[in-house]
């Protein structure tokens, strides 16, 4: 009962930012971020830390700024959400996104062989699927299910309705192995941590476990692997979508050719983003959590 009640909430509050006219979205946006940032101060101690751990000289003043740039591109891209289907269509699309590197991206989308589009938690992320969508090239989504089934079908909505498809966290392989041989788009927020046991490399200067399917998919699936970002541009609802790298398998040189040289490599792509537009990253997200288990004497001599 209470899920349901959390999601009532939910669709009111959507309700009322649809009827809300887009350029009032940043005010009310602006005004969570006092509420969450500086009267409930909101995670702020996970903040501090990752901003700290990425800019170990920064100042009291721009953890402050980048905390609340945070929270309102973070906030900002719920709005969006929520008026992106009334407002974005396949006549006006232009008026609201820009795609760089359109040639490049275009080239890879509608190979025929599948693609894994990497991206992370920065900007409008979800956006990027909609957009995909709605140009005709449907992608699916490894996401993991929210706590609350009635918010999870809810957002599911959204992103299906151009054609963006979840798969399922855990046991959805045999499914991405069907999108992959079909030559089907996968998209996947490789910031995930995944634990003691995953494949740890160097994002944004600090350890970081990642999972090594990603790399595993371009390296034995003859999937192209496109690092790619949706970020917040001039004003709410308008969108600059781009490319930081392409993986090929027939072109990748030998360096890239294990899974964590790959790994990496998409981490320093996605990275490059970060750092040009630090304020829309998630710094709220618990990227970086246990460190690598280091193996003692015993265990290697046992190995």
């Amino acid at each position: 009962m209470v899920r349901f009640f959390q999601y009532l909430l939910v669709q009111i509050v959507v309700s009322v930012i649809q009827v809300m006219p887009m350029s009032w979205c940043g005010s009310f946006c602006r005004g969570l971020v006092w509420l969450v940032c500086d009267r409930l101060k909101f995670r702020r101690k996970v903040i501090r830390e990752n901003i700290l751990g990425v800019y170990p000289d920064a100042s009291d003043e721009r953890i402050e700024y980048l905390s609340r740039q945070m929270w309102y591109h973070l906030f900002l891209m719920c709005c969006e959400i929520a008026q992106a289907p009334r407002k974005i269509h396949d006549t006006n699309w232009r008026k609201h996104v820009f795609i760089r590197d359109k040639v490049r991206m275009t080239s890879y989308l509608i190979d025929y062989r599948p693609l894994i589009a990497v991206s992370g938690h920065f900007g409008n992320f979800e956006m990027a699927g909609y957009v995909t969508g709605l140009l005709g090239m449907p992608s699916y989504t490894v996401a993991r299910k929210l706590d609350n089934d009635y918010l999870d079908r809810f957002l599911n909505a959204f992103r299906e309705r151009n054609g963006q498809f979840i798969l399922p966290k855990d046991g959805s392989a045999p499914m991405v192995q069907k999108v992959l041989q079909a030559g089907g788009i996968l998209t996947i927020l490789g910031d995930q941590h995944a634990g003691t046991k995953g494949c740890w490399i160097d994002f944004l200067g600090r350890p970081a476990a990642c999972h090594k399917a990603i790399a595993l998919f371009t390296l034995s699936g003859n999937a192209p692997m496109m690092v790619s970002y949706c970020k917040h541009t001039d004003k709410p609802l308008h969108f600059e979508i781009g490319c930081t790298g392409v993986a090929d398998p027939l072109e990748l040189p030998d360096e890239l050719r294990d899974t964590k040289s790959l790994t990496q490599w998409y981490n320093d792509r996605m990275g490059e983003a970060i750092y040009a537009d630090p304020d829309q990253f998630w710094w709220v997200h618990r990227r970086w959590k246990e460190k690598p288990v280091r193996k003692t004497k015993k265990r290697m001599q046992a190995a």
